[in-house]
């Protein structure tokens, strides 16, 4: 197998465990060395430990490759530039960055708490932004980095999870506003939006209540067992790799859909249909008129 990433120095948060080990893993199989960054905590993101990082690294190590591990947390700005420093430290400089850390604190939006919002928009948006802040200038430095983040298809929505799909979209317009201020230094930054079965997605508990759906009617026998059937993140990881490949650098400012044997493209926001007239001579819309004009034209 080719190292299409030999010396290149990466940085994985989230990566003890479910997508982004596999993505650890498999970007050391590439030929990088990997600083393994992950808190260690539950899925809702309370405790610490630093045991599936280091058995990640253990991991690598036995295979033949090179990684180190951090436990600090993504959502501590400081402890962001540790764990950028950690690669410089330890591999000279920061080629590859990847978002992967995330929790869930699932509720419906009149039921959802003010805790349960701050935690989730802490570790998915505002843990993007910390990483992403003190890896720049080390890429911008060098004029060469790929940036690859997490994002999900709940950013187009998803009932109980609205802190979670809000960070999830705050990711997509961060990607795309990163990607315009450093492309012009061969700095790439993309979003993945991946289907895969980690402890976030196909634990016991999400398996009993695709159960009870299905037995209630909610879903046909074939959907349930496409859903319990997920693939795993191994399928994910090869795609997140070569979008840090040189090749790789032809994409950027996208959002990257991939499951199973499916890599696809989302369409960038364009504005699809309007209504329009000469404000500066015809004033404003009324609302009469828009009653009138919107059905037969914007909801076409």
């Amino acid at each position: 197998m080719a190292k299409n990433l030999e010396g290149k120095r990466a940085v994985v948060t989230g990566a003890g465990r479910g997508l982004g080990r596999a993505i650890a893993i498999e970007l050391a199989n590439q030929g990088a060395k990997v600083v393994v960054c992950d808190l260690g905590g539950s899925k809702s993101g309370e405790g610490a430990d630093m045991g599936p990082a280091q058995e990640v690294v253990d991991e690598i190590k036995k295979a033949g490759g090179v990684a180190v591990a951090n436990n600090e947390n993504v959502t501590d700005f400081e402890g962001a530039g540790r764990m950028i420093q950690t690669c410089v430290d330890n591999f000279g400089g920061i080629d590859i960055l990847v978002n992967c850390a995330g929790i869930l604190r699932d509720r419906m939006i009149f039921n959802l708490s003010e805790a349960e919002w701050d935690a989730v928009l802490a570790v998915h948006l505002k843990g993007m932004f910390n990483t992403v802040r003190h890896a720049t200038p080390l890429m911008r430095e060098q004029k060469w980095g790929r940036i690859v983040s997490t994002t999900s298809d709940a950013w187009r929505g998803a009932p109980g999870q609205g802190n979670y799909s809000a960070a999830k979209g705050g990711i997509v317009s961060l990607t795309r506003t990163v990607a315009g201020e450093m492309g012009k230094y061969n700095v790439t930054c993309n979003a993945i939006a991946p289907i895969a079965a980690t402890r976030m997605t196909m634990d016991d508990e999400v398996k009993e209540r695709f159960k009870r759906a299905y037995e209630a009617g909610m879903m046909n026998e074939e959907q349930y067992k496409e859903l319990v059937g997920m693939p795993g993140p191994e399928f994910v990881a090869p795609v997140v790799a070569y979008l840090c490949t040189e090749e790789g650098g032809a994409i950027n400012g996208k959002v990257i859909g991939t499951s199973g044997g499916r890599v696809a493209l989302y369409s960038d926001p364009v504005e699809i249909r309007g209504l329009y007239r000469d404000h500066v001579k015809e004033g404003a819309w009324t609302v009469d008129e828009l009653i009138r004009l919107v059905p037969k034209t914007l909801l076409t």
